[in-house]
């Protein structure tokens, strides 16, 4: 096989441009004389004056010698490892091996399956060209790709890591000033204190100086009299003495006690700020090898689909909430739904009944549902602040906020839970993206330190689009608000002139097919937008359409529309879109 193997690179080698003389050749023997022939037996250059020479120098071989330009025209077949001198022109199939006549004569490979060496030669050379051809075209310009990647992630990688320690900077930065005005505020307090202190001494001395001038004025006029012989001044004296004797009260400030807190350096990190760890996943399913096939199998974008001219009701599902708001397809056949009570229903699509009902745990109605990519219904219950997963329909706390309410949530294609939430006060709202229980990342402003979204009693949902935007419907400032996966702002989107109704754009549900478009459902206006992912206005959904609320699409971009229909709570489903 080593020297079949040798056999096909060497014929390969001759086919390629790559590898051919771009120089005058020189004979190998006299190395003076211009190249005229080739020994394909010896694979040696050869002048016409020294092909007699290369002959005679080993006449056991049966050298064949050409014209240069005809060099590498003569197999070369391998020698035989059993039979001196002998040339292996078979190939035995069983034994995987070259064989000479010889051999093939001999009871060793007697009933084996005996080919030309030369076809089986070609098949190897085929396939080897293949491979070649497919290690230059594919395998190759693939792992250029990932190595690309690679290096853009390590640059992206440097970038959030430098994005980081600014953030703990600005934070350290914060609760200096936090602390310098502590310190401040507390040598006020010394001053202010001090300073009553002080004044209170002094109007003591100032009591005290008088005192002693009125006792100094008493014995300057006691000594006039003690030195008269008036007998009668010295019965006109009134002594103060008696008052004299009763000294003041002795007035003794007391400083307060300086008390540092006691603190561990251990507790201090912990309320300072704290570090998620970090990892290093590995994916094999990750990369996929680069294709030159035009098919939509060979890339990773959906089928080209448009929108219909007219879309279609095509099946009608009657719930038994007072209210219906929420719905989230579990799949083409299934979709759960939520209300104004506190139980989560999951609905046949094509049968329209009843399948299953789930109960929140607290007993509260959930804000708002989802379904994550291994089928688990989540749910948000704001009254007790926490994001719930339902599996194998037990209800599992994955979330607890403090300080914070939770209101729309979805599960992105990574398997993230995202979070659009409210503060207590109603005076601040953000998006958070959690892996399991853990913060991963917030977005609440934009580039100018600016609110991305208006803060306020108003109905919040979000989805993730399917080249990675975060969508969110912010009711508050009429609004769709897109950001990219990094949280930069990407636009806005404020509605289209003129609505159905002429009436302010009133948003509710929202979500997005696989062509990247973003649908959200417009309360006041009984009709829901489609936007292109830049937020161009393509059309409205308006037909037959009344208050609808919430909205989700399934993996034939159907979509499922929940809406009041006769004053009673239904989900439509819709097709607007058809394969092109």
């Amino acid at each position: 096989m080593a020297a079949i193997a040798i056999f096909i690179v060497l014929q390969i080698s001759a086919m390629d441009p790559r590898t051919s003389a771009q120089d005058v050749m020189r004979c190998d023997l006299c190395e003076t004389a211009v190249v005229q022939m080739h020994c394909d037996t010896c694979l040696v250059n050869l002048c016409k004056s020294c092909v007699g020479e290369h002959i005679s120098k080993d006449e056991s071989k049966d050298h064949k010698v050409v014209k240069f330009q005809f060099r590498k025209s003569t197999p070369l077949y391998p020698g035989c490892n059993h039979h001196v001198k002998e040339r292996c022109e078979m190939y035995c199939n069983q034994c995987d091996i070259p064989v000479c006549v010889y051999c093939i004569t001999s009871d060793q490979h007697q009933g084996h399956k005996i080919l030309p060496v030369m076809q089986v030669c070609e098949e190897m050379k085929d396939k080897t060209i293949k491979e070649r051809n497919e290690l230059n075209e594919t395998i190759y310009p693939t792992y250029q790709d990932i190595a690309s990647d690679v290096q853009n992630r390590m640059s992206q990688l440097e970038k959030e890591y430098g994005d980081l320690s600014t953030a703990i900077t600005k934070h350290g930065e914060d609760w200096h000033r936090e602390i310098d005005k502590l310190v401040e505020k507390l040598k006020a307090e010394v001053d202010e204190m001090k300073n009553t202190q002080l004044q209170t001494l002094q109007k003591h001395l100032d009591e005290i100086n008088k005192t002693m001038s009125d006792i100094k004025d008493e014995i300057d006029s006691v000594e006039m009299v003690i030195d008269t012989n008036d007998l009668s001044k010295l019965f006109s004296v009134e002594s103060s003495i008696h008052a004299y004797r009763r000294l003041p009260h002795k007035i003794m400030p007391s400083l307060p006690k300086f008390i540092p807190g006691k603190f561990e350096v251990d507790e201090v990190s912990k309320l300072f700020a704290s570090l998620s760890s970090s990892s290093l996943t590995s994916d094999k399913h990750g990369y996929s090898m680069k294709t030159t096939q035009k098919s939509p199998e060979a890339g990773s974008s959906p089928p080209v689909k448009q929108l219909l001219d007219e879309p279609e009701t095509v099946t009608t599902i009657h719930t038994g909430y007072g209210h219906l708001y929420n719905v989230s397809c579990l799949s083409d056949e299934e979709i759960w739904t939520r209300g104004n009570d506190k139980t989560m229903k999951l609905y046949s699509i094509n049968q329209g009944s009843l399948l299953k009902s789930i109960t929140t745990k607290s007993g509260n109605k959930p804000y708002d549902i989802a379904v994550t990519q291994s089928g688990d219904l989540v749910y948000t219950d704001k009254s007790d602040r926490t994001v719930n997963i339902v599996k194998n329909e037990k209800i599992e706390e994955v979330i607890r906020l403090q300080n914070w309410i939770p209101r729309g949530v979805c599960s992105t294609s990574s398997g993230d839970l995202l979070v659009i939430m409210d503060s207590d006060d109603f005076k601040q709202t953000k998006v958070v993206r959690y892996s399991g229980s853990t913060e991963k990342q917030t977005i609440q402003f934009d580039d100018q330190d600016k609110p991305l979204y208006l803060s306020g009693l108003y109905n919040r949902y979000i989805t993730e689009n399917r080249n990675l935007d975060i969508c969110v419907s912010d009711s508050q400032a009429e609004a769709v608000v897109v950001v990219n996966q990094a949280g930069k702002l990407r636009f806005r989107y404020t509605g289209h002139t003129p609505a159905p109704k002429n009436e302010p754009f009133n948003l509710r549900g929202i979500t997005t097919d696989s062509q990247s478009h973003i649908l959200t459902a417009d309360h006041l206006n009984d009709c829901v937008h489609i936007i292109d992912q830049n937020g161009q206005f393509l059309r409205y959904i308006d037909s037959g359409l009344s208050e609808p609320w919430g909205l989700c699409t399934d993996t034939n971009d159907n979509l499922f529309v929940a809406h009041t229909k006769n004053k009673t709570e239904v989900i439509i489903k819709i097709k607007y879109m058809h394969i092109k």
